[in-house]
């Protein structure tokens, strides 16, 4: 009996948080069909600058893994070199959101 009271629970968890997205999918898609109908949001440019910040932010967290490789090479503790690998990943995919930033702030204007 327990193991089925588990199972539906991690059902429901599953079903709740399906229900969440969806729901908030469903109303994001209303209102941004609403603001383009109305002309405050065009359609065409926010696909280009999507793709370019989701470009940034892949090349940016790619060349961190890069980077991040050559500390794998080096003879330091495994605690450093674990912070290292993380800490290069999140600096360069930082990198890529402000290089997203600065691209979108000039495609805009």
């Amino acid at each position: 009996m327990e193991n089925l009271n588990e199972a539906l629970g991690g059902l429901v968890i599953i079903t709740g948080a399906i229900l969440v997205v969806y729901i908030i999918s469903k109303y994001t898609y209303l209102i941004k069909k609403a603001m383009i109908e109305k002309g405050l949001l065009t359609q065409q440019s926010n696909q280009k600058v999507k793709y370019i910040d989701i470009g940034c932010i892949v090349i940016g967290l790619s060349v961190g893994l890069l980077v991040s490789s050559v500390f794998t090479t080096m003879n330091i503790s495994e605690d450093t070199m674990d912070l290292l690998v993380w800490g290069t990943i999140s600096f360069f995919g930082g990198i890529g959101l402000i290089i997203a930033h600065y691209l979108r702030r000039k495609i805009e204007d």
